[in-house]
């Protein structure tokens, strides 16, 4: 016969063993999600119709931004009002870091334009994802060789004999077209602003005469540029763009500082546990750095930017006084 004392204590040691694993178990059972966040899809809300630039940057990023997390990346279009339905959602999204959103200049204007109390203090900022720069465009028969000859005649010539599109009243390529008047000590009330809905139509009525120029991005007209059928009279960036290398900066051109672009930034609703913001942050770099993402931008004309913590904060404040500003000289600014 064994004995008895023996067996009662394996049987005891049997027990405690047994609740000690379980109880580790049920630790790892409360705090692995913690660990291993995102363990679900993630949205991503995009103010804009499919097909636009905005949607066409999230997609490409989003394609990286899945393989780095391993969790599918749905990007959900969510259009109206001019980009404030969107814009919006985002900012009333629950921040449990599965919704993240996509801003456009826009945000950083309807609060001064009056249409929306949003603004960019609204949301959690990550990064821009990229960027594509306004320019002055104008048809291949126009008059104008240069951007400093069609400065001097706007500045000749009666208020609206000269006229501009790319946008709505007081949307971006508004801003940047009175900007650049302004920079040129140029009342931005002098050029006649057509309202369009997009750059298609905007340079359809510059190739038939409808409107002087066009002053938005010439990524826009890349196909019509390539066919000789509009020529870029400058960017408005602070060095030549590499995809338009022979068109200047209004720097070069004029000798006035402007620069402006359309940016499209990743972005969140304010809140996010800040180790999964910090995991999502990480994860969106990688993305936006992969090869494959940045090549398919630069083949659309698209430069692909990364900020670092703060910048975009940063940048946001100065962009959106410098766009109340302009708002400001064209008329337009209501708060």
């Amino acid at each position: 016969m064994g004995d008895p004392a023996r067996s009662v204590w394996e049987d005891i040691m049997k027990l405690l063993v047994n609740a000690a694993v379980g109880l580790i178990a049920g630790l790892l059972a409360v705090t692995g999600p913690a660990h291993a966040f995102p363990d679900r899809p993630i949205s991503i809300i995009v103010p804009w119709a499919a097909g636009g630039g905005t949607d066409a940057v999230v997609r490409t990023f989003a394609a990286g931004f899945q393989e780095e997390l391993g969790v599918p990346v749905n990007v959900i279009n969510r259009t109206g009002g001019g980009g404030i339905t969107g814009h919006s959602a985002i900012i009333n999204a629950e921040a449990d870091g599965y919704t993240l959103g996509a801003a456009s200049p826009e945000i950083g204007l309807y609060r001064t334009l009056g249409t929306a109390d949003i603004s960019l203090d609204d949301l959690d900022l990550f990064s821009r994802l990229a960027i594509i720069p306004a320019g002055v465009t104008v048809a291949a028969d126009s008059p104008f060789e240069t951007l400093e000859q069609l400065i001097a005649a706007i500045q000749a010539e009666p208020a609206g004999t000269y006229s501009s599109s790319g946008t709505g009243v007081g949307g971006s390529w508004h801003v940047a077209a009175g900007g650049l008047l302004a920079a040129a000590d140029i009342d931005p009330q002098k050029l006649k602003w057509v309202p369009s809905q997009g750059g298609a139509p905007a340079l359809m009525e510059v190739m038939s005469g409808g409107i002087t120029m066009f002053t938005g991005s010439p990524v826009e007209a890349l196909s019509l540029i390539e066919a000789g059928r509009v020529r870029t009279l400058a960017v408005m960036l602070d060095e030549r763009s590499e995809t338009f290398p022979d068109a200047p900066t209004v720097k070069e051109a004029i000798g006035k500082d402007w620069s402006y672009a359309n940016w499209f930034a990743l972005v969140a609703p304010k809140g996010i546990d800040a180790e999964e913001r910090e995991v999502l942050y990480q994860a969106a770099a990688r993305a936006n750095a992969r090869p494959e993402v940045q090549s398919a931008l630069k083949e659309r004309g698209i430069t692909p930017v990364w900020d670092e913590p703060g910048e975009f904060d940063a940048f946001a404040a100065e962009f959106t006084t410098t766009a109340k500003s302009v708002l400001e000289g064209l008329g337009l600014a209501k708060n």
